[in-house]
């Protein structure tokens, strides 16, 4: 009988292909499957995550679940898995869960937070997590179409073409802009993201700030 034990995982995204496994690619799927292999003597473990990420992004608690063919107390699991792991990939805690929990099916909402930065960061590790992009030059149009993305929308404009042939129907519960000394941080929270979806919404939502998208064109968008 299997043993469905709950993770959270954070990583940084610089070195990685996205989350989910790839042939020939470093993922943070393909590195965490690799480290339970070893830790089970070879035992095949899949692990199902809350949701994909593309290459680059970070992840400070991505939910993730799997099934264990022997049973590993979490102790020791969180302590054998993360020494096998590299050092930009940490499980932070680990769980058993009943079989009724799903990383991607039982969570209730997803966080994506995009920091954006009018310049270089003086602090090294704070530019690894820092988009340096044009200034904005009005923030209150930023924020009044930032509030337009509340609600539950066809969000097929801020994806790639392959990703629109899957429904692209999608409930955002809140957006949040907040102002930095240097620069714009944003935050998303909804049911789910389809591919670049929060990328390309904030590439529109600078382009408004910016006076170079009209706030009625980003509403049909």
């Amino acid at each position: 009988m299997p043993h469905r034990t709950k993770l959270t995982v954070a990583y940084l995204g610089g070195s990685f292909h996205g989350w989910q496994r790839q042939h020939e690619q470093r993922t943070v799927q393909g590195e965490l499957e690799r480290a339970l292999s070893v830790l089970t003597g070879g035992c095949p473990a899949s692990v199902v995550g809350a949701g994909r990420t593309d290459a680059g992004v970070h992840a400070a608690g991505q939910v993730a679940h799997l099934d264990l063919p022997v049973p590993i107390p979490p102790a020791g699991l969180l302590r054998g898995i993360n020494g096998l792991l590299a050092d930009d990939i940490r499980v932070r805690a680990a769980a058993a869960v009943s079989d009724a929990f799903h990383a991607r099916r039982s969570a209730l909402g997803k966080l994506y937070s995009y920091r954006a930065r009018w310049r270089p960061s003086p602090v090294p590790w704070l530019g690894t997590r820092c988009a340096v992009v044009a200034p904005v030059t009005d923030p209150a149009a930023l924020a009044r179409a930032a509030a337009l993305l509340v609600g539950r929308h066809d969000f097929a404009s801020f994806t790639v073409p392959e990703a629109a042939a899957e429904p692209t129907v999608r409930t955002l519960f809140r957006v949040r802009t907040e102002a930095r000394r240097d620069g714009l941080d944003l935050h998303f929270i909804g049911d789910g993201f389809l591919r670049y979806q929060v990328r390309r919404m904030v590439a529109a939502l600078l382009d408004v700030g910016r006076s170079r998208l009209a706030p009625g064109d980003f509403e049909q968008l």
